[in-house]
């Protein structure tokens, strides 16, 4: 601790404990006890008490007080139990029996307090700073301190319940590892004190006939065996297994949720990894007896986990594909195509039942389909799904939702009324179909799937939101079928699709909703990213009149569609005019007049969401390459420096600052490819750096580069100083600091130490050195040469790289504010800030 902080610490002790006070900042207090945290984690010895007797004191007056303010004692029992944490301060602090008193029964417990739910925290959170040692266990379960605990498992605040539930786990870790006298295998029942009256909790809960109480100690086996993997778990285990396995066909007990989450972090543990230990009989068990909805969560995470038994794989893959099944085997379909499963795993009554309720239809269709999503997703352990079969039944829940499908079966015609227009359930089908289009399907099936795609993206019913995913699932399934198409033959040639989409966009483009002005731009924007290459699609695209509508939308009343739009015509241009053979005749797709209406958006729109737009795509220009010569390049980007330099939304400036950062990557590696590292990392430097500092003085862009270093959005800084010091080490990577200190003579030296004056001042700067007399010629390269090697830019950066609350979160800060917050006993009153 400092000296100011010592000085500080009573004066703050004293403040909090006088009853006079009121105003206190809850957040103030809750960073002081983080700051103790660390403290005594660095200081556990008993000198820390020793040297800052008002720690004591503190405690002592709270407790002296007839009625303190609940904040204040919940504050008191946290800190004593940071303070208690180690064993000499523990014992310390009980010489005075101050522990005794707060966490004893004759504390807080049995005062009219401990009915507000903040001081029942602090109460638990307290017990749970000191429990890392053998005396805190003992003070709790010789002080009446376990009851407590037990009762606060089913407190009405949720934050206590979970609180002294994790508590509890806590508790019988370290019982076990520091009270144990000898090690405990697999079926040992000799516990130590405190491990056995927790065990006993937990056996006697789940015994009862309260449903609350058992769910209470499923939820503490849940913590503990999601935490505590070490062997001595499967002794506990064992010793209620039984009775948990009662719970799977007990009507009574409605506890099945909570012992679905516990069946999965077993699995998760090591501990049970044996495929042939009964733990896994027990899961096969709770597959078959939990209902749909409650079995879908317990396996996927089974299927997630790789080293399940396959025979147990199998069936949670059954469990989480019988909702399809059922939808499969309620349509019409070709006996072959009847179903995704040979057999069941539970009753398919109970699926089919939930499917017909209109309540629990829904639910368990999304549930599924989240599950499907999830699973096609993980990418660590893949999971080997039927793709061709769940392809169809996706089919088959879309042509529900619109209406294009009417069933012979009677369950058939109840789930087609149940889906018709349910936005839920498209949308999910449609983020699964999406994930699926890079799984092995069924090419005779692509034509169907196209042909459901093509039928939401015409329909005047179909809602934005799945319009939105409708396209993205269109674009992932288009980009598949060019790899088919290659592949296959025989298969159907894309034209005709693509031809149709774009007939279809052609008319979203220009809907009411901008919505769906928006996700259209996004959709075509995905399609040129992943196809601008294939010659099918660019005669599709170019030869309708989408891109003639993309460029009327850079003036749409909606600023997000002028954004999108804008990314859109920037991406389109990689197939016109910067093509190397650009299929487009004439000047619609000029270079010139691309350039001139973005740059138009860029100084004149007043929303920032379309500037930042054309800085972006001005940007990715630039990284591809496509914007011609150094020269000609360096007079874009001076351009675009000039606009964006002085706009108001600093995301566009920061874009400017990315923009110089492709230009300086292009000169120093002409030859790099998109996304090459930043130009600190360049070292190829074809052009002679005396040429580079004039092409880069040509740009203007020193002058924006020093500027940003004074930026009020230190972020700004922070990238304009590295782009800096890129610069620096790349152009003089021999050359050294200049000393500012000694007498200067040349003007140059005496405008660049200005310059370094004032970039020390930040953002407090007020005027910047210019161009002129007495000023910083940001265009001359003897002038940027010398700043470049006598500007300490090093200094800058860690000035700029320092956390920004690295002063306000100081421990004498935090102090000061407390004191700011609650007044001193001598003025006695609260300056809130």
């Amino acid at each position: 601790m400092t000296h100011e902080c010592s000085l500080l610490l009573p004066r703050v002790c004293a403040a909090l404990a006088d009853p006079r006070q009121s105003g206190y900042d809850d957040t103030c207090l809750e960073k002081l006890l983080d700051w103790f945290h660390l403290w005594t984690k660095f200081d556990p010895g008993v000198e820390l008490l020793q040297d800052n007797p008002c720690l004591t004191e503190f405690i002592i007056s709270v407790l002296a007080l007839p009625e303190p303010s609940p904040s204040i004692l919940s504050f008191t029992l946290q800190l004593a139990g940071i303070l208690a944490s180690s064993e000499n301060r523990f014992q310390h602090l009980q010489q005075g029996q101050l522990l005794v008193r707060l966490f004893g029964r004759d504390g807080p417990l049995n005062s009219a307090l401990w009915r507000d739910a903040s001081v029942r925290s602090g109460w638990v959170n307290g017990v749970h700073n000191m429990m890392l040692h053998q005396a805190a266990l003992q003070l709790l379960c010789s002080g009446g301190g376990m009851d407590v605990i037990f009762t606060l498992q089913g407190d009405p605040s949720l934050f206590v319940a979970s609180a002294a539930n994790q508590l509890l786990v806590d508790m019988l870790i370290l019982s076990v590892e520091t009270e144990a006298t000898k090690p405990l295998g697999t079926k040992d029942c000799d516990w130590p004190a405190c491990a056995q009256m927790i065990i006993n909790h937990i056996e006697d809960s789940l015994q009862s006939s309260c449903a609350a109480r058992i769910e209470q100690s499923l939820k503490l086996l849940t913590t503990l065996f999601g935490s505590c993997h070490a062997t001595w778990t499967e002794a506990l285990w064992l010793g209620v297994a039984k009775q948990v396995e009662s719970f799977l066909t007990e009507e009574a007990v409605q506890a099945q949720h909570v012992l679905a989450k516990l069946l999965l972090k077993m699995a998760w543990s090591p501990v049970f990894f044996n495929p042939e230990g009964s733990f896994w009989m027990l899961v096969t068990s709770a597959l078959a007896h939990l209902t749909p909805v409650q079995a879908g969560p317990l396996a996927v995470g089974l299927l997630k986990l790789c080293k399940c038994p396959q025979d147990v794989r199998i069936q949670a893959l059954t469990v989480l594909l019988q909702p399809m099944d059922c939808i499969l085997r309620a349509t019409s379909q070709p006996l072959e195509y009847a179903g995704l499963l040979d057999e069941s795993v539970s009753d398919p009554i109970t699926v089919e039942g939930l499917l017909s309720s209109k309540s629990s239809c829904v639910s368990l269709l999304n549930q599924t389909l989240a599950h499907l999503e999830e699973l096609l997703s993980w990418s660590r352990f893949p999971v080997d799904l039927p793709s061709t079969p769940l392809l169809r039944s996706l089919i088959t829940i879309l042509q529900f939702c619109n209406g294009f499908l009417s069933p012979a079966s009677p369950l058939g015609s109840t789930i087609s009324r149940i889906l018709i227009n349910c936005c839920r359930v498209q949308r999910s089908a449609l983020a699964v179909l999406a994930a699926l289009s890079t799984r092995k399907v069924c090419d005779t099936l692509i034509e169907s799937l196209f042909d459901v795609l093509l039928a939401y993206l015409e329909s005047p019913n179909t809602s934005p939101t799945v319009l939105k995913k409708t396209f993205q699932a269109t674009s992932k399934w288009l980009a598949r079928m060019q790899e088919l198409s290659c592949s296959n033959n025989q298969w159907q040639k894309p034209e005709k699709i693509l031809e149709d989409v774009f007939v279809v966009l052609q008319k979203r483009l220009c809907s009411p909703c901008w919505e769906i002005r928006d996700s259209s731009l996004e959709f075509l924007t995905d399609l040129i990213k992943c196809l601008r290459d294939q010659d099918e699609f660019k005669q599709s695209l170019l030869s309708s009149e989408v891109p003639k509508l993309t460029e009327n939308l850079l003036e749409d009343p909606e600023s997000y569609v002028r954004a999108s739009a804008v990314t859109t015509v920037g991406h389109l241009a990689f197939m016109t005019y910067f093509a190397p053979e650009s299929p487009v005749v004439g000047d619609q797709y000029n270079k010139e007049n691309i350039v001139a209406n973005l740059q138009e958006i860029l100084s004149t729109d007043p929303e920032g969401f379309p500037r930042r737009a054309v800085i972006s795509i001005f940007t990715e220009w630039l990284r591809q390459g496509c914007t011609g010569q150094v020269e000609e390049t360096g007079q874009f980007v001076s351009r675009v420096i000039q606009t964006a330099q002085h706009d108001l939304d600093w995301e566009v400036r920061f874009g400017c600052l990315e923009l110089i950062d492709a230009f300086c990557n292009q000169i120093f590696r002409p030859c790099a490819s998109p996304g090459c590292p930043p130009v600190s990392s360049a070292v190829s430097r074809s052009i002679p750096k005396d040429e580079v500092l004039q092409i880069l003085c040509r740009a203007k862009l020193f002058s924006f580069l020093f500027r940003s270093l004074c930026d009020c959005d230190k972020i700004l800084g922070q990238r304009a100083c590295d782009t800096l010091l890129g610069l620096s080490n790349c152009l003089y990577p021999l050359g050294t600091q200049r000393n500012l200190d000694k007498p200067v003579d040349l003007p140059e030296e005496h405008s660049i130490a200005w310059l370094q004056r004032t970039l020390r001042q930040g953002s407090l700067a007020q005027n910047f050195p210019t161009d002129g007399v007495d000023g910083v010629d940001f265009e001359d390269p003897e002038s940027m040469m010398l700043a470049l090697v006598t500007v300490d830019l090093i200094e800058l950066h860690d000035e700029l790289n320092k956390s920004s609350d690295h002063v306000e979160k100081s421990p004498q800060s935090l102090l000061q504010d407390i004191l700011a917050t609650v007044g001193t006993i001598e003025e006695n009153e609260a300056d809130c800030y």
